[in-house]
């Protein structure tokens, strides 16, 4: 009789023990399916976004150490935008700069977002007031309503790819189409900085919207016969806002103790505390064939190809 019992016991908790198992390994198998499926799915773009964030904000902090590191190279006349030197770009006679307006061939065909007037005037009106008094007339201020951000050349100066006026056409349709497919882009300034060359650069971050990553890959995508080598950093978001060329002048007593570096970071900081943390909307993307070097950066010969972006915000 004992005997029965224990061997029914025995039996049922053999059977318990076996559907535990069972469960266990179930459960433990859609575990695992779960974590590969997590693993595999597109990164949402909030984590894409933070990290293109902390990219700008890498890249930002090394371009404000530039000028420590290498000095006022602009003073001695060196290198400036895209390995041109000054010398390329401008003349400086009796403390006047003249753009020289240097044919391109084949012409630079670039692809940049617009800013719009409404917000780069009043950048512009701070960087003449703080700067201006300084430097006269060797200073090149960029055109307010040509302030742009460079995102990707159908061609460049240092690796020029020719293109017939029907491939000209069939870039500026996938371009058009790439626009299309871009959401209005919220962005703030992040910082002021000049870089050892002689640019006055605005570094802005992305609060919302197509991050330039994305808009850059899509034109990667759409234009398969540009360069392999771009220009800039596929994160960047910068705007040239002025190129100096000369030493400042008509400083103070107390502003004439400080060293060139010294001087230049105090008109940087000045430009910061005014304009820093500004906020700006873009939702244009132009495509430019510049028949002059640098034709956006020095009002030269150039054709516009202007594109609204086509994704409606929320």
């Amino acid at each position: 009789m004992a005997k029965g019992k224990i061997k029914k016991w025995w039996s049922r908790s053999v059977k318990i023990t076996a559907i535990w198992l069972i469960s266990a390994l179930a459960f433990f198998s859609l575990l695992q399916i779960a974590l590969r499926n997590s693993m595999n799915r597109p990164t949402i773009s909030t984590a894409s976004s933070i990290s293109n964030a902390e990219r700008r904000s890498v890249l930002y902090s090394k371009m404000a150490g530039d000028l420590d590191e290498n000095g006022a190279v602009f003073l001695k006349h060196g290198e400036t935008s895209q390995s041109l030197s000054l010398s390329d770009l401008f003349t400086l006679k009796d403390e006047i700069v003249t753009p020289v307006l240097k044919a391109a061939n084949p012409p630079v065909r670039a692809n940049v977002l617009h800013l719009s007037t409404e917000f780069s005037d009043p950048i512009s009106e701070a960087v003449k007031n703080i700067f201006s008094p300084y430097f006269d007339k060797a200073i090149w201020f960029q055109n307010s309503s040509m302030y742009h951000f460079s995102m990707f050349h159908a061609s460049h100066h240092i690796a020029p790819v020719s293109a017939s006026e029907t491939e000209i056409e069939d870039e500026v349709s996938a371009v058009k189409s790439v626009a299309e497919a871009i959401c209005p882009l919220h962005i703030v300034i992040d910082r002021v900085v000049l870089t050892s060359t002689g640019v006055l650069l605005g570094c802005w971050q992305v609060v919302s919207g197509s991050d330039p990553v994305t808009i850059r890959a899509k034109l990667k995508s759409a234009l398969p016969r540009a360069p392999q080598k771009q220009l800039y950093n596929e994160a960047m978001l910068h705007t040239s806002f002025a190129r100096l060329l000369g030493s400042p002048k008509k400083l103070t007593e107390e502003e004439k103790k400080m060293s060139d570096i010294q001087f230049f970071h105090y008109l940087v900081d000045r430009l910061n505390n005014q304009i820093r943390g500004l906020k700006a909307k873009v939702s244009e993307v132009w495509y430019v064939e510049e028949y002059d070097l640098l034709a956006l950066a020095v009002n030269g010969k150039m054709k516009i190809h202007k594109f609204n972006f086509g994704c409606s915000e929320v």
